[in-house]
């Protein structure tokens, strides 16, 4: 039997794919405070979900919950202040900011879960 599966890293063809998901830093500034909140206890499971107008990263209490939060990358904001977002279980959005890295910075999570 023959495999014809085969995995493809840095296609340059693939240019369209790449713009529609987390740029590696942004991924590295999510993931770190996801492993900060899953040391704290607060948070203990994750999902990604993508379309063509946003990626998010949801996080969640237990596995069999509704996310607590998203965080979300818009690819075409119509403001610049909404490129990224943070919303709660019902889309609202809670924050928002140009940059990730100060969005997520200057969130109190603890103040968000109550």
């Amino acid at each position: 039997m023959r495999n014809n599966l085969k995995l493809v890293v840095n296609n340059p063809h693939n240019k369209l794919e790449e713009k529609h998901f987390f740029e590696k830093d942004e991924l590295k500034i999510i993931l770190d405070l996801y492993a900060k909140m899953v040391s704290e206890g607060s948070w203990k499971d994750y999902g990604l979900s993508i379309s063509s107008k946003q990626v998010g990263f949801s996080v969640f209490r237990n596995a069999t919950e509704n996310a607590l939060y998203k965080i979300c990358k818009n690819f075409k904001p119509k403001n610049k202040n909404l490129k990224y977002l943070i919303t709660d279980t019902s889309g609202k959005i809670v924050k928002n900011s140009y940059d990730l890295r100060i969005l997520l910075k200057n969130t109190n999570w603890k103040r968000l879960q109550k």
